[in-house]
């Protein structure tokens, strides 16, 4: 798997996706879930987390974060992120495209969260925690940023009931595509973001 061509699927609004006994295939769902950053719900317990005092990085510990979500929940032998996936999404982000979202806990990693970045849309992949609410933090700070530099959503991929009570909604592929075409005519912030603040 190239980093070439996941950014021309992606541009497609086409992504990876695993099922358990089959190879890696490429899908464009009918509905899709997404997420604009000033529509984000916090739940109530998370509302609670916010007060704790987890602390906020971006772009620190990609590697970390990707293999977490590789092989937390039990995922390890059941994962479509694979070691050519995390090679090929490690070379994203060394080309300044794929992003990860950390969230910590003292000295330790809470939770986080990755995905791809294009115009003014960000493409969320996968995401973890290993304290309660922690992935749920890292969604809101995603959020926060991304809704302070201008961007129009999150591609949330298939719908679950779980984002949509954060705030996530269900459109049809043709609408996905329209506001997909439009989002990626603006620059694409590319780079690392861990300095980035406006």
């Amino acid at each position: 798997m190239s980093a070439e061509r996941l950014l021309t699927a992606y541009r497609q609004g086409i992504f990876p996706w695993f099922n358990p006994g089959y190879p890696i295939l490429w899908w464009s769902p009918d509905p899709r879930l997404i997420l604009k950053p000033t529509s984000f719900k916090p739940s109530r317990s998370l509302k609670q987390s916010l007060k704790k005092p987890f602390h906020f990085t971006i772009d620190t510990a990609f590697s970390t974060v990707i293999h977490a979500c590789a092989t937390s929940y039990g995922r390890l032998n059941n994962t479509w992120i694979t070691t050519d996936m995390t090679e090929a999404y490690t070379r994203l982000y060394t080309m300044g495209y794929a992003h990860s979202f950390e969230v910590w806990l003292e000295d330790s990693l809470a939770g986080g969260l990755y995905g791809i970045s294009l115009g003014h849309v960000f493409f969320g992949e996968s995401m973890f925690h290993e304290v309660r609410d922690a992935s749920k933090l890292a969604l809101y700070y995603l959020c926060q940023t991304l809704s302070s530099w201008g961007f129009d959503f999150i591609d949330c991929q298939l719908p679950t009931a779980h984002l949509q009570r954060l705030g996530a909604e269900i459109i049809s592929r043709h609408q996905f595509l329209k506001l997909l075409k439009n989002s990626l005519q603006y620059p694409t912030r590319q780079g690392q973001w861990t300095n980035q603040t406006s």
